[in-house]
């Protein structure tokens, strides 16, 4: 019997030679031998994990997938052949590569209410916005050490901010948006040694928003951040502290204040400048270059501006309202959107004539939440939905190479955390994080 359970015998018969660029440990002989044309992903897994076997009996199996011609096989070889209008009569060509998908899910981190931001960019903590109005700093993926209060809102928007030489091992910044319609900046000390969560407040409040603060995105420089709103504007904003250096100035004046407002109002800062363009709710920014930020928009458009002048220096509609939006892949040009529909689709800003998405992804069952490139790779990335489900996708296969579903209800936020984990958040207010990840 094969792998899949039919007859060797009675199947067609095809010679292939495995190659891999796995280190030596995961080589098998590059002799070519002759495997039934019914296998697909799963028998050339077990030959492989045989081979490997017989080579070292101490080796423990695990899953591969398997590439021809740069393409993923997600069919028996035979139909794969035949549908990409290679000859069977040749020594096929297969690279095996380790399969993507989690090994393991930890314990939910669970919230009071909607868990709807997330940012896994440290990683030795995780951060979280919820709809309870607290942002929260959970260390290692699993304590809470720190709980950023003061919105009066649901905190829609969540980032990391990287103050490159600004900052000591274990002081970090962050910033986070609100329903309130305000961007509050915190700092905290992660080395801190708590037995319950700490409880601290922002060194800067930015209040120009007239409507919810839907997404933040940190510039490359870490000393700006900028802000999409439901008010159809982007805003940039300065992060550094000024007078509250070490918040020490901006503790005692808050001593000798007794109102609450005007203890904020010593707080606020204002917009260095607003991006006007967009017609409805701008849902998604992304800063990855110290000169450019791409926005999406409820407007059904997806654009790219520079920093410098204020301008509009790409446009793309795409005809969905979209609610999420990343840059990465190929040299960190490729865009890649989700919106009111189950599509998945990725543009080349770099191909001049065309606005057709170069990559459509379609297993979603529902409107996608995120969307976010694997930083170290240029084919990977993650989606996910209300429909319940995070994927992980692979540009070579147009079939999800794993489908998380630790959620029973909507994923509202999801990320990358650590190279080999997904986080996610939901309105089940849990966030859950799926490690063990190769890629």
């Amino acid at each position: 019997m094969d792998a899949n359970g039919g007859s060797m015998e009675t199947s067609r018969q095809v010679r292939v030679r495995f190659a891999t660029k796995l280190p030596p440990p995961l080589r098998v002989p590059t002799t070519s031998l002759a495997v039934p044309s019914n296998l697909s992903r799963m028998g050339l897994s077990e030959i492989v994990n045989h081979l490997l076997k017989n080579m070292d009996s101490g080796y423990q199996f695990q899953p591969f997938d398997f590439l021809v011609d740069g393409e993923l096989v997600r069919m028996p070889l035979e139909q794969f052949l035949l549908a990409k209008g290679i000859s069977a009569e040749k020594v096929l060509e297969i690279e095996y590569i380790n399969a993507v998908a989690p090994r393991k899910q930890e314990d939910p981190c669970l919230h009071d209410d909607w868990v709807s931001a997330v940012d896994g960019s440290n990683p030795s903590f995780i951060l979280t916005g919820c709809y309870d109005g607290l942002a929260r700093i959970w260390k290692g993926g699993s304590v809470c050490t720190h709980i950023l209060e003061g919105h009066s809102g649901a905190v829609t928007a969540a980032s990391v901010i990287n103050r490159k030489g600004e900052e000591s091992e274990n002081s970090f910044y962050v910033a986070t948006g609100s329903k309130d319609r305000s961007l509050r900046l915190w700092k905290f000390d992660a080395g801190e040694h708590v037995d319950h969560p700490l409880r601290i407040r922002a060194y800067k409040i930015f209040q120009e928003h007239t409507s919810s603060v839907q997404s933040i995105s940190s510039a490359p420089s870490g000393d700006m951040v900028c802000s999409g709103s439901w008010d159809c504007s982007i805003k940039l904003w300065e992060v550094k502290e000024s007078e509250a250096e070490g918040d020490s100035v901006s503790i005692k004046k808050r001593k000798l204040l007794s109102d609450a407002a005007e203890q904020e109002s010593q707080l606020e800062g204002t917009a260095t400048s607003t991006l006007v363009g967009h017609a409805q709710c701008v849902s998604s920014v992304v800063w990855p270059e110290l000169q450019t930020i791409y926005s999406a928009s409820w407007d059904h458009s997806i654009r790219q501006w520079d920093v410098q002048t204020g301008n509009e220096t790409w446009n793309m509609v795409c005809g969905k309202a979209l609610n999420c939006l990343d840059v990465g892949g190929e040299s960190s040009a490729l865009v890649v959107a989700g919106g009111s529909d189950p599509v998945l689709r990725i543009w080349d800003p770099r191909k001049p004539g065309t606005l057709a998405p170069i990559f459509q992804f379609s297993s979603h069952s529902s409107w996608i939440t995120a969307s976010k490139w694997h930083t170290r790779s240029w084919f990977h990335l993650l989606s996910a939905s209300y429909d319940g489900k995070v994927m992980l996708w692979d540009l070579r296969t147009a079939w999800p190479l794993a489908t998380i579903d630790s959620h029973k209800d909507k994923v509202l936020c999801a990320d990358w955390w650590k190279d080999d984990s997904v986080i996610s958040g939901g309105a089940d207010s849990k966030l859950f994080i799926c490690s063990g990840i190769q890629i």
